[in-house]
């Protein structure tokens, strides 16, 4: 069984998202997917100012088993990514809800966070 932090919301493509009070959101890819893929080796992220679309590709995550594309949970545009992803990739093994976050959004639509999977739907999800 994987780790679901209550405090967020899920993607079905394995992505979680964290809003913030002032209506920012970081995102990165759960325990469940990093688990998944084994050691992860490179970590591509778009660019700050990028705007996303929900559901549209933003990266890819490399392992040592295969390449992933990783999704936008909602629409938003980004205005940080984590910069310490670059030289240790590894993060997001060690602490995908951690210091293995992937960007932060300014949100375009915050109820779009409220159509996410709940923890206990995202639990489900990946039993």
């Amino acid at each position: 069984m994987s780790n679901v932090p209550a405090e967020l919301r899920y993607a079905k493509s394995h992505e979680w998202l964290k809003v913030a009070a002032d209506g920012t959101a970081t995102i990165g890819i759960t325990d469940y997917a990093q688990n998944s893929l084994g050691d992860i080796t490179f970590v591509q992220v778009p660019k700050v100012g990028t705007a996303l679309k929900a559901g549209e590709t933003f990266g890819v995550v490399e392992s040592v088993k295969a390449a992933s594309d990783v999704y936008a949970p909602v629409a938003g545009t980004v205005l940080e990514v984590n910069p310490a992803l670059d030289a240790n990739p590894e993060k997001v093994n060690q602490s995908p809800y951690g210091d293995g976050w992937m960007l932060k959004l300014k949100l375009a639509n915050p109820a779009e966070a409220a159509a996410l999977l709940s923890p206990a739907d995202y639990a489900k999800l990946t039993a």
